[in-house]
C-alpha cells in the first residue's frame, strides 16, 4: 500500500460519487453517497439537529480516494442511538466537555453495517486500519472527548477493539427467514395459541375496511409526499418529539433510492391514513417510520411487522431489522438479536472506568438475550 493522505470533507456530496459507488456495499439503502448527501442537504443530518459533517477521507500517492469514514461531529446524542448519557455525565464531573463529540454512523438509522468504507481485500484492510488511527489522533489534537461507531459490521468490531476501542453491546429484534415459503408457513412455525393471536390482530386489519398497499420509493409520485409525511410527523407530534426529516427530502430519497425504498400503506376513501416506511437492499429489509392519524386495532402490527414479513418471504430477503427498541416484537417472531458499538475515550481513567462498565453490562445483556429468547413463539421440540 502506497503512503496514505488525509483529509476531512465537510459535506459528503463534496466526496467523488465514484468513489462511494467503489467502496460502499453495492445495493445498500444507507451506505451510499446519495443517502448522506441527501440527509445533509435537507438538514436532516444538519446543524438543526447536532450534526456537522466531517467525514474523513483517505487517499493514495495518485490522489485516489482509498478509504471514506463518514463522521459527524455531534453535540448532542439524539438521533445516533448511542446510550451514552451517564458518560457525558462521567465526564462533566471529571472537568471534562463531552459534547461535541465524533460519530461515525449513519444518521437516524440504528442499523448495523458497514461502518469504514474500504475495499474489502488486504490493501483495503490496511486503508481501514489508518482511518482508525487517523481519527483517533485527530480526536486527541482537537481535543475532543471521544469517537464512537455505532453499529458497525461484525468483521470491523476486532479491528477497533485492537485499535484500543471499547466496545458496548444491544440488543435488537431482527427476523430472519428460516425457509418458510411463505406467511402462511412462517405462522404455522409457531405454537397453535400465539398463532391464533396473530390471525385475530390480522383479521381485525382486514375488517376496517382499509386498504394496504405496498410501493416502492420510484413508484410514488413526488406530489403524494406532503400527505406521506404528515403521518410519519404524527408520530412525533403524539410523543412531543421532532420529525427530522422532511417530505421534501422523503421525496429526494424516493428518487436516488428506488426499489430500496419500500412504502406499506393503509388507505380509506379519503387517502392515506397510516404509513410504515422502510429500506432494502438484496438481504434485509430495514423498518424505519410508522405513523398513523386513525385508531384502528393492531394496524401497527400489520403495517410495521406482518406486512414487512410478507414482503420479505415474497422478495427472498433474508433478514428484517424493524428498528430500535421493542419487546413486543419478540410474540411477533423476531428474536433477540446482539449489536455492538465501539468508543474511543481519549481520557485513560474514563476509558478504563467505561470499559468496565461495558464488561459488566456485557453480561447483563447476553443473559436478558436468553431470557428474551425463552418467550419467542414458536414450537417446542413438543407442543
Amino acid at each position: 500500500m502506497s503512503q496514505l493522505s488525509f483529509e476531512i470533507i465537510q459535506s459528503a456530496e463534496a466526496i467523488p460519487h465514484a468513489a462511494w459507488q467503489r467502496l460502499c456495499p453495492a445495493g445498500h439503502p444507507f451506505l451510499n453517497g446519495d443517502f448522506f448527501a441527501i440527509l445533509e442537504r435537507h438538514g436532516t443530518a444538519g446543524q438543526k439537529w447536532g450534526w456537522l459533517a466531517r467525514h474523513l477521507v483517505a487517499k493514495d500517492e495518485t490522489g485516489e480516494v482509498a478509504g471514506i469514514l463518514p463522521i459527524y461531529l455531534k453535540t448532542n446524542s439524539y438521533g445516533d442511538f448511542i446510550p451514552d448519557w451517564s458518560w457525558a455525565s462521567a465526564h462533566h464531573q471529571v472537568g471534562i466537555q463531552y459534547y461535541p463529540r465524533l460519530l461515525s454512523g449513519v444518521p437516524h438509522t440504528p442499523a448495523t453495517g458497514q461502518r469504514l468504507l474500504v475495499e474489502p481485500s488486504p490493501a483495503g484492510a490496511v486503508v481501514r486500519a489508518a482511518l482508525i488511527e487517523e481519527i483517533k489522533r485527530l480526536t486527541e489534537v482537537h481535543k475532543l472527548s471521544s469517537w464512537h461507531v455505532g453499529f458497525p459490521a461484525s468483521e470491523e468490531i476486532n479491528a477497533l477493539a485492537q485499535a484500543g476501542l471499547v466496545i458496548s453491546h444491544d440488543i435488537q429484534f431482527h427476523w430472519t427467514d428460516a425457509g418458510y415459503g411463505d406467511f402462511d408457513n412462517y405462522l404455522g412455525s409457531f405454537t397453535s395459541e400465539r398463532r391464533r393471536k396473530v390471525r385475530a390482530e390480522r383479521k381485525r386489519v382486514a375488517a376496517s375496511g382499509l386498504t394496504l398497499e405496498v410501493r416502492h420509493g420510484d413508484e410514488v409520485d413526488p406530489a403524494e409526499w406532503p400527505a406521506l409525511h404528515a403521518l410519519y410527523a404524527a408520530t412525533f407530534d403524539k410523543f412531543d418529539n421532532h420529525a427530522v426529516f422532511t417530505a421534501a427530502g422523503f421525496a429526494e430519497l424516493a428518487g436516488a433510492l428506488g426499489r430500496r425504498m419500500v412504502l406499506f400503506i393503509a388507505r380509506d376513501s379519503g387517502g392515506p391514513v397510516a404509513l410504515s416506511l422502510c429500506f432494502r437492499d438484496g438481504e434485509a429489509l430495514y423498518g424505519r417510520y410508522w405513523g398513523t392519524r386513525v385508531e384502528v386495532d393492531s394496524l401497527h402490527f400489520e403495517l410495521c411487522f406482518y406486512q414487512g414479513i410478507a414482503y420479505c418471504l415474497r422478495e427472498g430477503l433474508q433478514r428484517f431489522e424493524p428498528g430500535a427498541g421493542g419487546e413486543h416484537k419478540i410474540s411477533r417472531g423476531f428474536r433477540p438479536t446482539l449489536v455492538r458499538s465501539a468508543h474511543w475515550i481519549v481520557d485513560d481513567r474514563l476509558r478504563e472506568m467505561i470499559s468496565q462498565h461495558l464488561e459488566r453490562q456485557k453480561a447483563m445483556v447476553a443473559a436478558y438475550c436468553d431470557e428474551a429468547a425463552s418467550h419467542l413463539p414458536f414450537k417446542h421440540a413438543a407442543e
